[in-house]
C-alpha cells in the first residue's frame, strides 16, 4: 500500500501484481486505509485475474493484511496468505519496485483533489503500466504485462 498526497488529504492505493506477469491484477484506493482497502483490490484481482485456489496473496505485515477481515477474505476466495518478515522490505521488492515507478511516472506532487490522483493513477495502471509499459528482459520477450497473460494463456489452450 502506498500514499499520494492532494489538498484534501491522503489518497491510499492498494495494488495486487501478478509476481509472474508483473501486471497489476488489482487495485482500489480511498481516503483511508483500513482493512476493506485492501480487500477490495484483493476481490477486484480475483474477478480480474482469475486467481485460483490455492494462488498465494503474499503482502507485507500491516495491520490492514494481518486484520481478521483480510484473513476471512483469503480464506472465502480459497486463497493462501503469506506475509513478508518483520523489518525486511526485501521480502516485498516485486511492490516496492511497482510503487517507485508509479511515483516516478506519475510525479511526486501533491495534487489538487483526490479525483485527479485517482484520474492519474488508472492512467498509468490501466494505459500505460500493464499495456504499454515493455517488460526489457531477454527471458520476458519484451512484451508488456498485459501480453504476458495472453500468451500464457494461449499457452495453456494449447
Amino acid at each position: 500500500m502506498t500514499f499520494l498526497p492532494t489538498a484534501e488529504g491522503w489518497l491510499y492505493l492498494a495494488c495486487w501484481l501478478d509476481l509472474t506477469t508483473r501486471e497489476v491484477v488489482g487495485y482500489a484506493m480511498a481516503d483511508h486505509h483500513r482493512a476493506s482497502l485492501v480487500v477490495d483490490a484483493l476481490r477486484m484481482a480475483h474477478g480480474r485475474g482469475d486467481l485460483q485456489p490455492g494462488c498465494v496473496a503474499h503482502s507485507d505485515r500491516d495491520s490492514e493484511y494481518t486484520s481478521d477481515q483480510f484473513r476471512r477474505e483469503v480464506r472465502e476466495l480459497g486463497l493462501r496468505q503469506s506475509c513478508g518478515r518483520a523489518g525486511s522490505c526485501f521480502d516485498n521488492a516485486a511492490a516496492e519496485s511497482f510503487w517507485a515507478l508509479l511515483k516516478e511516472e506519475i510525479g511526486n506532487r501533491t495534487w489538487p483533489d483526490r479525483a485527479t490522483a485517482r484520474a492519474d493513477v488508472f492512467a498509468f495502471v490501466e494505459t500505460f503500466y500493464n499495456r504499454r509499459r515493455l517488460r526489457n528482459h531477454k527471458i520476458l520477450g519484451y512484451l508488456t504485462p498485459t501480453e504476458t497473460r495472453q500468451h500464457q494463456q494461449q499457452a495453456l489452450a494449447a
